[in-house]
């Protein structure tokens, strides 16, 4: 038999249980403080212990869901800093920026901070991710070959074209071809999750990404740089930003992901890691932006070519993923995907590349690396925004 009870009623009988007085409820039946007492009839026995039931139950269900709400309490905190995270992350711009005018030769020193805070952000990213899906992302084949198709084909026809106006100016020149012409394979997945992209899909790409760029790099260098085509450029900093800032950082949270199934201080480890992402991001934006600001500024006047050409790339380069991805007819999601990594450069990976360049070219080439990584993080603020929404009504 089942009764109905209201939440309020049910307190009240839980409390009336525990008075020193009877409980007068419909057809005179009498509930006393040890519980029912003798009913007349059976109809009235039936009656009393499904109303005893449905009380305690009652009780049980409003425990639970108080117990869920305080939960969810918790979970909202956590949900409000991830909603705020771009006022933060402007905040860490603009005070970095500062901090690092102000400071100059205190900042500088925070460039050996890099790469330990990029690898910290990686680990946090790959601790939301799900790996047991991500042998699924190399199986989706319309989603690596737009991919493929922005990034080393479509991209690099555009930077071609916005880049033909800096052939007077070679230092320049390489730096933002060096930076232009490398897909990230580190902090694109970040974006791309924030953005409301498939995280999962781009870290499986990564290493394709890795070696392609690897490959590909010399041979658009020779094609765009023409006389100047004799630059050596290494692969060592590749490698090592592979190393440092995918595999071991996954290869951590992936260990962390099967501990937390064993052990309850890993999984405390891992719940506490899961509100990382956005304070690692601003670390990461506050340390790259505050050691490299002072450089940019004291070379301001011989970067200004460049200027036009990176926000060229900003406005466009989603634009071309966009493309790519509907080409392949992929879906919303893999869609953001696409966009991100067409839009987001490996500037933080080739900036050792550009410092290991001639000695006549290096110190502008670096700070054209470095121009381009501040335009860039400014750039990835409102892709999070922006291109959710560019690639819904694309898809829609």
């Amino acid at each position: 038999m089942h009764v109905g009870i209201d939440p309020m009623l049910a307190r009240r009988a839980l409390r009336w249980r525990e008075q020193p007085y009877f409980l007068v409820i419909p057809d005179r039946l009498n509930v006393a403080p040890g519980g029912f007492g003798k009913c007349t009839n059976s109809r009235h026995a039936e009656f009393s212990q499904a109303f005893l039931d449905s009380v305690v139950a009652t009780d049980i269900t409003l425990k639970y869901q108080n117990r869920l709400r305080r939960q969810k309490g918790r979970s909202v905190t956590r949900e409000q800093l991830e909603e705020n995270q771009i006022p933060l992350y402007f905040i860490a711009v603009i005070g970095a920026a500062i901090g690092g005018l102000l400071t100059p030769g205190w900042s500088q020193s925070l460039a050996a901070l890099i790469t330990p805070c990029i690898a910290v952000l990686m680990y946090a990213m790959f601790l939301q991710i799900p790996f047991l899906d991500i042998r699924q992302g190399l199986r989706d084949r319309r989603f690596i070959s737009a991919l493929l198709l922005a990034n080393f084909v479509l991209i690099p026809l555009l930077v071609w074209a916005i880049t033909l106006g800096l052939a007077s100016h070679p230092a320049i020149l390489v730096g933002a071809l060096l930076v232009l012409l490398t897909p990230c394979i580190d902090y694109v997945v970040v974006f791309t999750h924030i953005g409301k992209g498939d995280s999962k899909l781009t870290l499986a790409a990564t290493p394709v990404l890795l070696l392609l760029q690897l490959v590909l790099l010399p041979v658009y260098l020779a094609f765009m740089l023409g006389s100047e085509s004799g630059v050596v450029i290494s692969i060592s900093p590749f490698v090592e930003a592979f190393v440092f800032l995918i595999a071991l950082p996954l290869v951590l949270a992936v260990l962390t992901s099967a501990g937390a199934k064993r052990s309850q201080v890993v999984s405390k480890w891992n719940d506490v890691w899961a509100w990382m992402p956005v304070p690692a991001m601003a670390a990461v934006l506050v340390v790259v932006i505050a050691s490299q600001i002072a450089n940019v500024v004291n070379d301001i006047d011989k970067l200004l070519p460049v200027i036009p050409v990176y926000i060229g790339f900003m406005l466009l380069a989603p634009v071309v993923g966009a493309l790519a991805a509907r080409i392949f007819q992929l879906p919303a999601i893999t869609a953001r995907s696409v966009a991100f990594s067409a839009s987001t450069r490996n500037s933080l990976v080739v900036l050792p590349l550009a410092l290991a360049l001639p000695e006549d070219i290096r110190a502008l080439a670096a700070a054209a690396v470095i121009t381009q990584t501040l335009i860039e993080l400014i750039s990835e603020l409102i892709y999070v925004r922006a291109i959710p929404a560019f690639i819904w009504r694309c898809a829609g």
